[in-house]
């Protein structure tokens, strides 16, 4: 099986993304000569790096990882939680909010841990975007 129910959202397994990875550069492969450097150009500047988004999340302001990502909704509701929890550190709810901090600390923690296989699956998404991009700007000028 290549993805694994979590949290009600199918997973994918490290070796169904490395398998997605492997069959994507395979096509590009296959691409003529002019449309494989298109392919590269374009996708060096979208590929994201797992270093760059385990540092965002290593610093635990909760949500810059997923702005980093480009999901904005995501990083936002993370984000005004974690300001919400630091906020209530400075009132009379202090024990609340480093409960807050810990939760949402121990949900980002998966994504730490997750990085590498986070950016190669959202790095998989862009090569095929782009490889899409690519074979239907063939098609139409043909």
């Amino acid at each position: 099986m290549t993805a694994r129910a979590h949290e009600g959202i199918a997973v994918k397994t490290k070796e169904a993304i490395q398998e997605d990875e492997e069959r994507i550069r395979k096509l590009v492969r296959e691409l003529p000569d002019e449309q494989r450097l298109r392919f590269f150009k374009q996708t060096e500047q979208r590929l994201k790096d797992p270093d760059t988004y385990a540092t965002l999340n290593y610093l635990f302001i909760a949500g810059l990882h997923h702005f980093y990502l480009q999901k904005w909704v995501r990083g936002s509701i993370n984000l005004s939680i974690f300001l919400w929890g630091v906020m209530l550190l400075f009132t009379g709810l202090a024990g609340l909010g480093v409960i807050v901090l810990i939760a949402i600390t121990l949900v980002e923690l998966k994504a730490l841990f997750k990085s590498q296989q986070v950016i190669q699956e959202y790095n998989n998404k862009v090569m095929k975007a782009v490889y899409r991009e690519i074979t239907s700007d063939q098609n139409r000028s043909v």
